[in-house]
């Protein structure tokens, strides 16, 4: 079995893998979709998601784009992150059981995207900050 995690917008693979609602998680079984499910983005906080999705089983995440830090540590942890992907999820995952998904570039932008509510990082003991025009670093 292998587990996917793909960023989130609709019907759509969003262009941030940190900030988009939700992820799309898709497990295959014999290269087949058995599972799909849509879970609400948890929170954009430091090295949180690479470890949530990590433990989850994922070991693929498709986006539209991330920062390097996201993208060392989704590596640390045995997560290949394929970037530069944008359109209908289905048609994502569609080429990715094709073995014909081919990243590209990131398409993330720094000081763009909707944020969903998470413009500020909570670093502990008070220390927010925020990441409303940066983040994809």
């Amino acid at each position: 079995m292998e587990i996917i995690a793909i960023s989130t917008d609709g019907s759509q693979v969003a262009e941030h893998f940190g900030r988009c609602p939700a992820y799309t998680i898709i497990k295959l079984e014999d290269n087949v979709v058995a599972k799909r499910e849509v879970i609400a983005n948890p929170g954009h906080r430091t090295g949180f998601l690479p470890e949530y999705l990590a433990q989850r089983g994922v070991k693929v995440v498709i986006c539209g784009g991330m920062g390097k830090r996201a993208i060392d540590l989704f590596l640390e942890k045995g997560v290949r992150p394929i970037m530069g992907i944008s359109g209908e999820i289905d048609e994502a995952v569609e080429q990715y059981r094709l073995g014909q998904l081919e990243g590209r570039e990131s398409l993330c932008q720094p000081g763009r995207g909707k944020g969903y509510g998470m413009d500020k990082e909570d670093h502990g003991q008070g220390s927010e900050h925020d990441h409303s025009s940066h983040h994809c670093q």
